[in-house]
């Protein structure tokens, strides 16, 4: 049986399970007639199922097909799994509000979900950039790692809380590029005064190295690049950056992007709006959550390599951050860390433990994928 279809099933055999407690205004799915018989090999829609739709506002432009694929991979998994009695709509930034004011609409109740990044909103509480991903932390293997078995969906949710939300894994880049420049940067002098467009905490350490950092949605990078109004911006990677057109108006493009080595994206839920579905529907987005997550990262690293080939043809010049630049990043961004576990209790909560793990998993993968990794990287065949 193909997996879609037995996802579809189960999820169909438990709902009809909990027809009986879904309550008196649950409708039900009227049996399929033989003169109407279902698609071969697809169950019949499930009993005692209640209608849902919803709206989900986005941070991203429908150009984007893999980061935008995030949130319609979970509206399209959802309605599968429920044979389209939980519907979600979903819209590009900009088309119900800005890009970067999902959260607000989520946490009033504006719209029943978003999809965004966490890190967006570090001005409503610095903890939420452990959400997505800090300077220096961790890679998407291991942000996984810590979410799922490491406690971090955990104290996410107690954040998520104060903004009347809860949130899901529902994305995931893997380690960015390091931006676009309008000139090289070759050592930390080089940052004075540059404008750049850069948010999260990956943007306050770069305040603390003299760079004057702007926080745009996509649809507004290009055209500030194109006019000056910033000298740099980074996105994410070579298949997104090229669709956008930075190498057009940018020649130099770097690596790594230190500040998110393994981003998250959040489907983030209106409380309200959450406690009010089944328990079955909340399992059935949580589960639809769970395959957008591994599904962005799975096809962000098939398609990059060729993308990055294609704009190294059309003349971009590919370099790689000084060692003076990354290790001064990294030394203001664990003095950063400090100040804000000192004056921010729920940054401080999350960090110890955080800090602790990200130890441990780095001395793993150490031992078990730097040898293997260094020795290919090496000695290609």
């Amino acid at each position: 049986m193909k997996r879609r279809e037995f996802l579809r099933g189960a999820a169909a055999g438990m709902l009809g399970g909990l027809g009986l407690t879904l309550g008196a205004c649950a409708t039900s799915a009227p049996e399929p007639s033989e003169a109407e018989p279902t698609e071969e090999g697809a169950s019949p829609p499930a009993q005692g199922q209640e209608a849902v739709e919803w709206r989900m506002g986005t941070s991203w432009p429908v150009s984007l097909d893999t980061i935008y694929g995030g949130a319609t991979t979970v509206a399209e998994r959802v309605s599968q799994m429920t044979d389209g009695m939980f519907k979600i709509e979903t819209f590009p930034a900009g088309e119900l509000f800005g890009g970067t004011e999902v959260l607000q609409n989520v946490q009033q109740g504006a719209v029943e979900a978003g999809h965004t990044a966490s890190y967006y909103y570090v001005g409503l509480n610095s903890a939420l950039a452990f959400g997505t991903s800090v300077p220096f932390g961790l890679t998407a293997q291991q942000q996984n790692a810590w979410l799922y078995h490491g406690g971090g969906m955990e104290a996410m949710h107690k954040v998520y809380a104060d903004f009347n939300a809860i949130g899901f894994p529902a994305g995931n880049t893997g380690t960015q590029m390091g931006g676009w420049f309008r000139n090289e940067i070759n050592s930390t002098s080089d940052l004075q005064g540059l404008k750049m467009r850069i948010p999260g905490l990956g943007g306050r350490v770069m305040e603390r190295l003299g760079v004057n950092v702007q926080v745009l949605a996509a649809p507004e990078i290009y055209q500030a690049l194109q006019t000056g109004a910033i000298d740099a911006t980074e996105w994410v990677g070579p298949y997104d950056d090229q669709k956008l057109g930075f190498f057009e108006v940018a020649d130099y493009y770097y690596t790594p992007g230190w500040w998110e080595p393994g981003p998250t994206l959040d489907v983030q839920v209106n409380l309200e709006a959450w406690n009010k579905l089944s328990p079955a529907y909340q399992e059935i987005l949580k589960t639809a959550c769970y395959e957008a997550n591994i599904n962005m990262l799975a096809k962000y690293d098939a398609l990059n390599r060729q993308a990055l080939d294609e704009l190294l043809g059309n003349g971009v010049q590919l370099r790689t951050y000084s060692d003076e630049i990354l290790s001064a990043a990294q030394t203001a961004a664990f003095e950063l860390y400090a100040e804000e576990s000192a004056s921010n209790p729920s940054f401080q909560e999350i960090f110890g433990p955080w800090k602790e793990f990200r130890d441990r998993v780095y001395k793993w993968h150490q031992t078990n994928e730097l040898p293997m990794t260094t020795f290919v990287y090496n000695n290609p065949v």
